[in-house]
């Protein structure tokens, strides 16, 4: 008798058709691997009527109505891939609550709403895969609720935004302007017309939360986060940053201290010898540092059609497998089952960090020594100070930057307050933080 598990699937865009792609083309290397018939029995989408695919004449169900596959008792799994809040939490929850699997790569649902959604997975006694929704096509979902099970993971550093990380690529190897790095990459689809979850760095704080709530077994929400973007930095401070030998990367990273959290997304200077800062364009890498398997690299494609299609394959496979043995949930959908008690997270202002600052100011005389004594007043060492020519957009104005030693971040915000108050700054000043020193 075959095994045969049936999928519904509800939207119809580029990881939807990746999905059917790779469920339909590799068909027989999915059976000869598993032994089961992994059939995609039905597809919503509200434009399902205007879309011309030759793998739609080879599904039994095309609807505009999603609840027609979530109330179809012959469909085991719903793949959600609408994205977004709305429609996507309704039909999570109602298929949920029909007691079938889930399969998404929706991470902005799962950050905002995963106290909910996961919960309501336990109560119905079924699984949820979302392997999907950080790193493209790297496994790294899988990888930590899984393969490092055994450890006590305490440090994340990641890139996990293709469109941000490919923006810094193309500035440090052309000199070019943020502005209009950005308008190419939106030519070439590279980055969306309205590009604000990429560049300000709320897509990798969505993944964030997700990482950090398998890696510390409590439910980090998106909103604990420190998220800043990119579109502060500037040609001068990529070649600053080369003659101190480091790069600038939007950087999502997590870190424990015993009881207490960071969580935290923003540009952060590394050197050039940390092996993230040798990930650009596209790429995606999670380096994960734990106390017994130690540290790992986890590197690929961040986006794509094929790359998320195959991850979201990759869950529907997996709950296929547990099916057919007659298992609802092998694994917790967040990796433990147990969660931690009594984990703090850390506000910015009290995390400890190296930073870089950069101020414009009026070419006068005076100037360093005032934002000097502002800097010792408020317990900033500095490693060291750099003045360049004067700056053709911002006329009359001279660069002014600093490299600090490790200091609490708390003070640099009264600082930086301080220093902007001044009439001799003309421009509000860009802090980086500087890691891997």
């Amino acid at each position: 008798m075959n095994k045969v598990v049936n999928v519904g699937i509800i939207g119809y865009g580029v990881v939807g058709k990746g999905t059917v792609a790779a469920l339909i083309d590799n068909f027989d290397t999915v059976k000869r691997k598993t032994g089961i018939d992994i059939i995609v029995k039905g597809i919503a989408d509200i434009n399902i009527d205007k879309i011309k695919d030759n793998y739609l004449s080879k599904i039994d169900i095309l609807t505009k109505d999603a609840m027609e596959l979530i109330n179809n008792n012959d469909i085991h799994i719903i793949v959600e891939l609408v994205g977004g809040y709305t429609f996507a939490k309704d039909f999570v929850k109602a298929s949920l609550k029909n007691k079938k699997h889930v399969v998404t790569a929706n991470k902005a649902l799962l950050a905002a709403y995963g106290s909910e959604i996961f919960p309501l997975a336990y109560e119905n006694g079924v699984d949820i895969g979302f392997e999907a929704s950080v790193g493209g096509g790297i496994p790294i979902i899988r990888v930590m609720k899984e393969d490092l099970a055994v450890n006590n993971i305490n440090e994340i550093y990641s890139i996990i935004n293709g469109t941000a990380n490919y923006i810094l690529t193309r500035m440090t190897e052309e000199g070019k302007e943020f502005g209009e790095v950005l308008k190419d990459a939106q030519k070439q689809g590279y980055a969306e017309a309205d590009p604000t979850f990429d560049i300000e760095g709320i897509d990798s704080a969505h993944k964030l939360s997700i990482l950090s709530s398998i890696a510390f077994s409590t439910v980090v929400l998106m909103d604990k986060i420190f998220v800043e973007g990119i579109s502060n930095i500037k040609p001068i401070d990529i070649a600053i940053a080369k003659e101190f030998g480091c790069v600038i990367k939007l950087l999502a990273i997590a870190k424990r201290h015993d009881n207490n959290i960071e969580v935290r997304v923003h540009p952060t200077m590394i050197p050039t010898t940390n092996t993230l800062a040798q990930v650009n364009g596209v790429f995606n890498a999670v380096y994960i540092k734990s106390d017994k398997t130690g540290p790992t690299l986890h590197y690929g494609k961040g986006a794509g059609s094929e790359a998320t299609g195959a991850a979201v394959a990759g869950d529907i496979i997996n709950i296929a497998r547990n099916t057919i043995q007659g298992i609802n949930v092998r694994v917790p959908v967040l990796g433990y089952v147990e969660k931690e008690k009594n984990i703090n997270i850390i506000d910015i202002k009290d995390i400890y960090s190296a930073f870089y600052m950069r101020l414009m100011v009026e070419d006068m005389p005076g100037v360093l020594a005032q934002v000097g004594l502002i800097l010792a007043n408020n317990g900033i060492s500095v490693s060291s100070a750099l003045q360049r020519e004067a700056d053709v957009d911002c006329k009359g104005c001279v660069p002014l930057v600093f490299m600090t030693h490790e200091v609490i971040g708390s003070s640099i915000i009264n600082a930086v307050k301080e220093i902007d108050a001044k009439s001799f700054v003309k421009e509000k000043t860009v802090i980086i933080r500087v890691e891997g020193n």
